[in-house]
């Protein structure tokens, strides 16, 4: 999800800083066929999502991302597909040191590019697999690297870490209130972590794990060490990729758009239906006629908003919702993030009850199939009520059912219609 943009001070004052991702792990913990950094999460692969918390950061200017030789052609679809900006691909090596100095010498060697880009002041190291990346914290391991050479962010330890005999037996443990857990990201002056990587040995290349340790090993630099968030975790397991998806929809879940025409019917439901959601959601309204070009919808669209409710005061109008499918598209925000767009319909008759054909379902059903290749999920949802006294209990059961809709974004269930 994107995270909300730094104030002022949250910019660095250095110029330029870049990222380097290493991205050329196997996946083996994770286990499967697929590396972790390209398995799917809610339908676009892990490593892109990183990108991206890199990329909407202004002031990153070049962003490195080292994959193994035989992911070359995957990635740079990744890049195409997706629109990723500022982003220049680099061969892996056979480890994770060897991959990251692959990707420093694209700033001062010809070896790995055409041309060379411009050599940072700062650059940034971070893993691909650690998707919720915010910029407090890439700004504050910037400005401390800036000041010390070297910065680091770190968390404290969950487990008590004890080192075994060579019998199996327990040996000794660390007081874990001295210890802690090294994270990504972490930063250095450029030509402080890039003299490290010229003077480190093979051993160090193939065996070690730790970046802040060659800073202080070759270049005596101490690093500073920056108390990390909750959400700088890494991606290891499968258990892991549920745990992100989760993360994703629960972040895409903040924000819902009520769209309803100005008809009276319509907009007194809307009205309802505002309140009822507004303690569970925040809630932008908006009462309009789909017919014009109206600029206060476009804005919403250009906004972070992944939710949208239309509130018609008759059946299925497959013409309206494409206007809205259309809109969407030209906006970008489906590029990124499934979209959830939920047309709901009001039967108020009170003789003749709400009926749609078999041929009429089936064409709705093949419309959203084919709007889902889009990245925009949508369902239907039926309001009926004969009596105005148990409006607002209908309406209740109508948020639960939206609110249902938008945290699961379950795209079995597209072009249903669910009945409130």
């Amino acid at each position: 999800m994107e995270p909300s943009p730094g104030g002022r001070d949250a910019r660095p004052a250095v110029t330029p800083v870049a990222a380097v991702l290493p991205a050329g792990g196997s996946g083996e913990r994770l286990g499967g066929a697929t590396p972790k950094q390209f398995c799917a999460v809610q339908g676009r692969p892990l490593v892109s999502y990183t990108v991206r918390a890199m990329e909407r950061i202004s002031w990153i200017a070049n962003i490195i991302v080292v994959v193994s030789p035989e992911n070359i052609e995957i990635m740079k679809s990744i890049i195409e597909r997706y629109g990723h900006k500022r982003v220049t691909i680099v061969k892996g090596g056979i480890t994770r040191h060897r991959s990251i100095f692959n990707g420093l010498k694209v700033f001062a060697e010809n070896e790995f590019s055409n041309h060379l880009l411009q050599k940072p002041e700062v650059v940034i190291i971070h893993d691909a697999v650690r998707p919720f990346v915010e910029e407090d914290i890439l700004s504050k391991v910037v400005m401390a690297a800036k000041e010390h050479g070297a910065a680091g962010a770190i968390r404290p330890l969950v487990s008590t870490v004890i080192a075994s005999a060579a019998d199996g037996c327990l040996d000794h443990s660390l007081e874990r209130a001295r210890y802690r857990a090294s994270e990504m990201p972490q930063a250095f002056l450029f030509d402080i972590i890039y003299e490290a990587y010229r003077q480190c040995t093979d051993y160090d290349l193939d065996y070690g794990t730790e970046c802040l340790h060659l800073a202080l090993k070759y270049c005596k630099t101490n690093a500073k060490l920056v108390e990390g968030t909750a959400d700088l975790w890494k991606v290891t397991y499968k258990r892991d990729l549920y745990a992100a998806e989760s993360i994703i929809k629960d972040n895409l879940s903040q924000e819902v758009c009520v769209i309803t025409d100005v008809r009276e019917a319509v907009a007194q439901v809307g009205f309802l239906l505002h309140e009822c959601l507004k303690s569970q959601i925040k809630v932008e309204a908006i009462s309009i006629s789909l017919s014009k070009n109206d600029s206060h919808l476009q804005n919403i669209f250009s906004g972070q908003c992944y939710n949208f409710v239309c509130i018609k005061g008759k059946k299925y109008a497959i013409q309206e919702t494409q206007q809205l499918v259309d809109m969407l598209e030209k906006s970008n925000i489906p590029l990124l993030y499934p979209v959830v767009l939920i047309l709901v319909h009001l039967d108020i008759s009170e003789n003749i009850s709400f009926s749609i054909g078999m041929e009429e379902l089936t064409r709705i059903k093949k419309f959203a199939r084919e709007v889902k290749k889009k990245n925009i999920l949508v369902y239907g949802l039926l309001i009926q009520y004969k009596d105005h006294l148990l409006l607002q209990e209908t309406v209740n059961s109508a948020a639960a059912l939206i609110m249902a809709l938008i945290k699961d974004r379950n795209p079995e269930l597209i072009g249903q219609l669910l009945v409130a």
